[in-house]
């Protein structure tokens, strides 16, 4: 459950003096800490290097007031907090027992009147909630504590006031996929009000006596399709015969409905649905299992025994003592030992590739800017792309007479693997004279490699990844330098209404694309409906082979226009499925469909589909036509996909170098995070802007169309869109 604290942790927070380690992310550190009064506390704290950002800051202001508007004996209330410190905090009464979710895994589903007294208590806190005119927005088994007398409803991160619109589509989803609300799945943004909150108590309540969430398990767009259109799964839920009142199935049937208005609200089901489980509050109650009741006490126990520590110095100098060779040796053993469990045996040999310098070769430039990319495995033509438009603009720079300093290319080729990613991250996050690494090549090996990039600050420029996962929590290394496939999807919702005549469109998810399909589908889907041409959705299970029984449904009900959210592959099959039909009205799909497989499986079905992505063909851009003739004549071949939008993000971390350099200093990996999120660069594929948070801040949607065999580039999708 803890962990104990590091050298560099402080030793003190707000009067809290700090005894362990309870978790730890991207955005921060929890700790627990004791009051000189001797009264434990969980004290959450932020890093300093967020406090510069106003959104992030406005938004921990943002919880620090919610939690502290919600008066209910269970719900965890603040102790002590201050938002406007260098590193704000924010602190709660510590809960000594598990997670709902910690003690169903670890005990099993809990008895049914201990989730009819949990609904109660729950919905009580939700009552408090709702009353102050919030909603909570994530209510979920690893949001509520177990004590002995009764549950806490934790963490307000994302609580917002029940009007307030701040939280808009282009988020999409916000929640925890298999306890959100329909309304949260489909990003109906104002539509998300205390029902919603309602509708998750009942996931948690069946989880809790079932064991299981009643949408099921499994890849995101999957949870978020059955949570929309699904019954929930109640298998094994029975009524209870000698019960007063409303059975547990029939209350989970309430809350599950569909419809926000079908559902009770929190006062009912504490007044009315679940009032004989009142229980006085403050006073006792048994409620739980006797071996839940049991860790319980033993957490306790091992909390309250936890000695005072030493002071820690809560600011580390800026420059540390060099470490003695035999620690230095011991450090060194230690990574390794790390590294081998990532990644085995190849991420050992990806470490030494550069590792121990050659005598004998020439002096190499003293920084370096990093690519990771795959280099080799399934996506290597994208990968080896970008390398060398990276390249090609490292060697341009060089070649400059005046350059104040020169430049290096590092790679590290992750062959496109998830286990080998993290390797390949190491060994340029272990070379100090690494700047910026541009990379990786795919959103799975991101999501593999961005915590690491986070914790040693370096930044991480990526023109090839853009699911929303990674965005949908706050890195503070990363920039997305391309509009994210979710956006993308939107100029395909657009490019359809924006057609003559169309009445019905079709729409196609292909779940072997799971989140990248899903998110696809619900962009197209959103715009959609804001034009007032909702779709004709049709779901595939993955890996479906007969694609023509679901095209010849979406054919007889009428559809006039054709979309496609998922691969290559599927896409060809449907494709000719529509070609056989005569079929020849729109047809769009997303960019992973712009790929040569399509082009071959499909054959002449092919013609004229349209895509959209977020690169453009470079040798069709006038404006790229001298990066053209360059990467010709220095690799005998014209450029590939991503090879213009890596040149062009190699030269913005060049500009921000050359503009930040000083006294023949760079700036610190920390401080080019900051300034390449402020930075604003003209490239030859488009304009890099950036939000505060390292997300796109432009356009850059390009439309491709199939024709005579090959992709043909029409240019940059209309921005009114």
């Amino acid at each position: 459950m803890s962990g104990p604290l590091l050298p560099s942790d402080p030793a003190s927070i707000g009067g809290h003096r700090l005894l362990a380690r309870l978790g730890a992310g991207g955005m921060g550190v929890v700790y627990l800490g004791r009051t000189e009064a001797g009264t434990l506390a969980a004290v959450k704290v932020i890093q300093a290097e967020y406090a510069d950002e106003p959104e992030f800051r406005a938004r921990f202001r943002r919880e620090v007031e919610a939690a502290r508007r919600v008066s209910s004996p269970w719900a965890v209330p603040v102790t002590g907090a201050d938002p406007d410190a260098a590193a704000p905090w924010l602190a709660n009464a510590f809960v000594p027992g598990p997670s709902l979710g910690e003690a169903v895994v670890r005990h099993g589903p809990l008895p049914a009147r201990s989730v009819r007294v949990l609904g109660r208590m729950l919905a009580s806190a939700l009552r408090e909630v709702h009353t102050v005119g919030l909603v909570h927005r994530d209510v979920k088994p690893a949001n509520v504590l177990l004590a002995v007398d009764g549950p806490r409803l934790i963490d307000f991160g994302i609580a917002r006031a029940a009007d307030d619109t701040a939280i808009t589509s282009t988020d999409l989803v916000v929640g925890t996929p298999g306890f959100l609300s329909p309304e949260q799945a489909e990003a109906r943004g104002a539509q998300v009000g205390p029902a919603s909150d309602i509708f998750s108590l009942g996931c948690l309540l069946a989880y809790a006596v079932s064991g299981r969430p009643p949408f099921g398990t499994g890849a995101v767009d999957a949870l978020l399709y059955r949570t929309v259109h699904d019954e929930p799964d109640l298998a094994g839920i029975g009524a209870e015969e000698e019960e007063s009142g409303t059975d547990l199935l029939t209350l989970l049937h309430l809350c599950l409905a569909k419809d926000p208005a079908d559902r009770p609200t929190a006062e009912q089901i504490c007044t009315v649905l679940l009032a004989e489980d009142a229980v006085p509050d403050g006073g006792p109650v048994d409620w739980l299992p006797d071996d839940i009741v049991r860790g319980i006490a033993d957490r306790s126990a091992e909390m309250l025994a936890l000695p005072d520590i030493e002071p820690t110095v809560a600011d580390a100098p800026e420059e540390a003592e060099p470490a003695s060779p035999g620690r230095r040796r011991l450090l060194l053993a230690s990574g390794a030992a790390l590294l081998l469990a990532a990644g085995g045996t190849a991420a050992w040999a990806a470490l030494r590739d550069d590792d121990t310098p050659d005598a004998s070769a020439p002096s190499t430039p003293h920084w370096a800017i990093g690519v990771q990319a795959d280099l080799s495995g399934p996506r290597r033509a994208a990968g080896q792309a970008q390398e060398r438009g990276a390249r090609l603009a490292v060697e341009q720079f060089n070649s400059r007479r005046n350059k104040p300093f020169s430049l290096a290319l590092k790679a590290a080729d992750d062959s496109g693997s998830e286990v080998r990613a993290p390797a390949a991250a190491q060994k340029l996050i272990q070379d100090a004279n690494v700047l910026a690494v541009l990379g990786p090549s795919s959103n799975e090996t991101a999501l593999k490699v961005l915590p690491a990039y986070d914790g040693a600050f370096l930044p991480l420029l990526s023109v090839s990844s853009g699911a929303l996962l990674l965005t949908s929590q706050e890195h503070r290394s990363y920039l997305q330098c391309r509009a994210s496939d979710a956006f993308m999807s939107l100029q395909l919702a657009a490019r359809v209404a924006q057609q003559q005549g169309v009445r019905l469109p079709g729409l196609l998810e292909d779940r072997t694309a799971q989140t990248y399909g899903w998110e696809t589908s619900q962009g197209a889907t959103l715009l959609l409906r804001a034009y007032g041409i909702p779709p004709y959705p049709r779901v595939i299970p993955a890996n479906t082979e007969n694609v023509r029984p679901v095209v010849t449904d979406m054919l007889h009900a009428g559809i006039d226009s054709f979309v496609y959210a998922g691969y290559a592959p599927g896409a060809a099959r449907v494709a000719r499925a529509l070609s056989t039909a005569g079929f020849d009205k729109p047809r769009l799909a997303p960019q992973a469909v712009l790929d040569p497989e399509f082009l071959e499986s499909a054959g002449v079905a092919a013609e004229g589909w349209l895509v959209a992505a977020s690169f453009v063909d470079a040798t069709a851009v006038p404006a790229a036509a001298a990066f053209t003739a360059a990467f010709r004549k220095r690799y005998g071949s014209a450029p590939g996909y991503y090879a213009a939008e890596a040149y062009d993000t190699v030269n913005l971390v060049i500009q921000e170098l050359v503009k930040a350099t000083k006294a023949g200093q760079p700036p610190k990996r920390r401080e080019l995070v900051t300034l390449l999120r402020k930075s604003r660069y003209k490239g030859i594929t488009k304009n890099f802007a950036f939000k505060a948070d390292g997300t796109f801040n432009g356009y850059g949607v390009f439309l491709h169309q199939v024709e005579g065999g090959r992709f043909r580039f029409l240019g940059a999708a209309s921005a009114k869109a």
